[in-house]
């Protein structure tokens, strides 16, 4: 495995232990090295979010794209934030239907993908889709380090980036369905004239086959 593969798989391995960190309570654990429990899942995303960047960058520049990376880095992606949206509403730091939203576009996005990967054609990436990622990156980022509070200055800017990402998940996604439905109708191909008529009956026989029949 090269070396942006082995990135795109440790961001994945970062996802439970981010869970763990912001939501498990353990008497008497503390962070190593003095480090709180919001710094340390602050950092254990950033520096996910990170090697988000470190991977599409190093497979581009030595050439190392595979149909694997392909793959598994939008799944990277989606789990990242699947699982930090998911903690930071369960702790009462996000709102519950602000995660919906977002996360509903994610998987909405991804079937209409799929479908025209299906199809044989793809969906251009939506330029909004890079704010959202943007947004969404501040957002569980002061979310995590403001500790809930509702007069934090981070919780304040944690809760505006993600009304941020809110609605460019909305514009997104309606980016999204507009460029699938102007995606050209796939035709179907008949198939060809031999193959017909392998497998249509021969009239001669079909008559003679009846004739039998009629006889008995």
């Amino acid at each position: 495995m090269n070396l942006p593969n082995s990135l795109t798989l440790a961001r994945i391995f970062l996802v439970p232990l981010l869970v763990v960190v912001l939501l498990t309570k353990l008497n008497g654990w503390e962070p190593p090295f003095g480090l709180g429990k919001e710094l340390l899942a602050a950092g254990i995303f950033a520096i996910a979010s990170l090697t988000d960047w470190a991977d599409g960058y190093l497979a581009r520049r030595r050439k190392q794209v595979t149909g694997l990376g392909q793959w598994m880095d939008p799944l990277a992606d989606k789990l990242l934030i699947t699982a930090a949206l998911v903690s930071l509403a369960q702790m009462g730091r996000a709102a519950s239907w602000m995660v919906v939203v977002i996360l509903s576009r994610e998987f909405a996005v991804t079937l209409l993908r799929a479908v025209a990967h299906a199809r044989g054609q793809a969906l251009p990436a939506s330029p909004i889709g890079k704010l959202k990622m943007v947004a969404q990156v501040v957002a569980i980022l002061a979310l995590i380090l403001g500790g809930g509070e509702a007069g934090d200055p981070l919780q304040v800017l944690g809760t505006a980036a993600l009304w941020m990402a809110t609605i460019a998940a909305l514009i997104s996604a309606a980016d999204y369905y507009r460029h699938f439905n102007s995606l050209p109708a796939v035709r179907a191909v008949p198939p060809p004239r031999e193959t017909r008529d392998a497998v249509a009956p021969a009239p001669d026989s079909a008559a003679s086959t009846a004739h039998k029949r009629v006889s008995a």
